[in-house]
């Protein structure tokens, strides 16, 4: 008897994380290719944005998605995708820099390890490098869950729901976290704003 096999069904642009989700639990790689390839330049963003290093990003960020198709079928909420990738990331993240400080405090030199230096990128380069300067000091003070937070907010466009979902948080505790961390930012670059506000 002749079996006809089912050649896969195209994926585009226009097809959903949802569909795309459903697809790769049910075994189909190209379909988590797919996902990889749509959230990629969203999660090595927000990954530079914490980390402050370009090659520590881009280690992150496959260490991210290699969690994410290991754990995929944990993943119930199937159009969820980019909050619960930017989950696992934030995560990884914070292994790293935890990874990083004890590299730090391990040095027998006095000198800055290479790795804790950020590289320059071209985004940086068309900002006015005295505000940039200022910008990250700020966000540097931030702890590290509230400048998860806002920055998934600001930069990733995720909603709070979305956020208070990544993070297992209540949705008042995220406004609260993000709000707290504007303050603290607005506060931090006033000085520097001349006289804008």
């Amino acid at each position: 008897m002749l079996r006809l096999l089912r050649r896969p069904v195209a994926i585009g642009p226009e097809t959903p994380d949802e569909a795309l989700v459903r697809r790769a639990q049910a075994g189909e790689g190209h379909a988590f290719q797919a996902l990889f390839e749509r959230h990629v330049t969203s999660v090595r963003r927000f990954l530079r944005d914490l980390l402050r290093d370009g090659d520590a990003a881009d280690d992150a960020t496959q260490e991210s998605f290699a969690r994410a198709h290991a754990q995929l079928e944990r993943l119930g909420d199937h159009d969820r995708f980019k909050p619960w990738v930017l989950g696992i990331a934030r995560n990884v993240a914070f292994e790293a820099r935890r990874v990083r400080v004890h590299d730090v405090l391990d040095e027998e030199d006095e000198g800055v390890p290479d790795a804790v230096i950020p590289g320059p990128d071209p985004e940086s380069l068309l900002l006015d490098a005295e505000l940039e300067k200022h910008f990250n000091t700020a966000l540097a003070v931030l702890s590290p869950r509230r400048r998860a937070a806002l920055l998934m907010r600001l930069d990733h466009g995720l909603s709070y729901e979305d956020i208070a979902a990544s993070f297992g948080w209540s949705i008042p505790t995220v406004k609260n976290e993000i709000h707290r961390a504007r303050l603290k930012l607005r506060a931090s670059l006033q000085p520097h704003l001349g006289g804008r506000p």
